[in-house]
């Protein structure tokens, strides 16, 4: 599954220099004259399945802050940006909102969001309520600028019926890539139509094995790339080599929608690097099945989407924005809500509110696979270009893959074009 950012920072920028050449727009306070404020909150990823589950969680936060009343707007994630830049250039931006995480370093550089450690000074808060790694995810320039609210995760499917009957030891967490390329090899029957291993070979999946390898995508400070090295060599490599070899070749794929899922479901794949959205489809799969964190190379590294909760730096109402994003993040009511729905999961450290989660008989057994992937999380690279780098890196490798050019070749060849669109 691809995650794209669908706002650029360039827009953004153009949208925040026409609200300051507007001046200083007037906006509704949102306080009535009892002092009980109105609090807007933005939303992408409630609607249209979860507005429901959403609506609980804010009875629930009006019921504790009864001087509160929380407004949910929600827009589908196509028009979601475009809508909220054009709030902020009018100065109607909503007082909190959803983000995802390119999203948010984007809003974040672009000072467009509130200080949220200021704006918690006095509050009994407790950071230690996140995973950590989660946490920190949504922190730009020393500072806490949203707070994680969901998020899903890639790990290592595997169809034990096929390890069982290959009389092969099932993954483990302490596995290797060299592990996952033996066990791959020896359950690969191309003549049965059966295959060892699926893994994109793209953009997401690369600066995830980069991060495995020990490299970086850009240098610290942004300004040009740092996968045209050893490890992002060794990367490339480890996606590409299975190619023809442990996973169908793209000429065999022949551009089939969902084919990957449709080769794991029907019981011909052996393992297959894919996000836990994946669960409810394979709930009926007719073999045994599970789950581990992905092998790693010099370290472990999973590839973790976030959604998260800022509050605009002009809100009128800090504090409580303050209160609300905490809520919506932190609280049981709402963990347990987005778990019972399956609104994906919330990155929290309580193990008594997770385990409803962890606890379910559905398949897949190993559920806790899915919270020991944070971890350790590869956050992918941003940059002002986002499509246009994620495109760039899958053309690239998408040429060594098919035999078209060497991967030292692609590698050069990606670095030119994506330090091109950093200048």
């Amino acid at each position: 599954m691809k995650r794209t950012t669908k706002a650029a920072a360039a827009l953004l920028t153009a949208v925040l220099a026409t609200a300051c050449a507007q001046g200083s727009a007037t906006r509704d306070t949102g306080t009535a004259p009892d002092g009980k404020v109105t609090l807007r909150y933005f939303t992408f990823s409630a609607a249209p399945d979860h507005v429901a589950d959403l609506d609980t969680i804010v009875a629930a936060f009006e019921k504790e802050n009864p001087r509160i009343d929380v407004v949910v707007e929600t827009a589908p994630f196509a028009d979601y940006f475009t809508k909220l830049q054009t709030s902020i250039a009018g100065n109607t931006a909503p007082d909190t909102f959803e983000l995802n995480y390119e999203n948010f370093v984007t809003y974040a550089s672009a000072g467009s969001l509130l200080d949220l450690g200021t704006a918690a000074a006095g509050d009994d808060y407790q950071p230690s309520v996140y995973a950590a790694e989660s946490l920190k995810a949504f922190t730009h320039g020393g500072k806490q600028f949203a707070l994680p609210a969901s998020f899903s995760t890639v790990v290592l499917f595997y169809n034990k019926s096929l390890f069982d009957a290959a009389g092969l030891p099932a993954p483990t967490a302490d596995w290797t890539w060299a592990e996952e390329k033996a066990a791959a090899a020896k359950l690969t029957d191309k003549k049965k139509g059966v295959y060892g291993d699926f893994q994109p070979v793209q953009f997401f999946e690369f600066y995830k094995t980069l991060k495995q390898a020990g490299g970086e995508f850009l240098t610290a400070d942004g300004k040009k790339t740092a996968f045209n090295s050893p490890e992002g060599v060794k990367a490339a490599t480890w996606l590409v080599d299975k190619v023809g070899n442990t996973m169908p070749t793209e000429a065999e794929i022949g551009g089939t929608a969902d084919y990957d899922t449709n080769l794991f479901k029907s019981g011909k794949l052996a393992m297959w690097h894919n996000g836990i959205w994946q669960f409810a489809g394979m709930a009926d799969a007719p073999f045994e099945w599970d789950v581990v964190v992905e092998p790693g190379d010099q370290t472990k590294a999973s590839a973790v989407f976030h959604n998260a909760i800022a509050a605009s730096a002009t809100t009128k109402h800090p504090a409580e924005a303050w209160a609300w994003s905490r809520f919506l993040t932190s609280s049981q009511t709402a963990a347990t809500t987005r778990i019972k729905a399956s609104w994906e999961l919330p990155p929290i450290s309580d193990q008594a509110t997770l385990a409803g989660y962890l606890d379910n008989t559905a398949k897949p057994a190993n559920r806790q696979a899915v919270f020991d992937s944070l971890a350790s999380i590869a956050l992918p690279p941003v940059i002002a270009r986002q499509q246009e780098m994620q495109d760039a890196m899958t053309e690239e490798l998408s040429n060594a893959a098919a035999g078209r050019k060497s991967v030292q070749q692609a590698l050069t060849d990606a670095a030119a074009t994506i330090d091109g669109l950093l200048g």
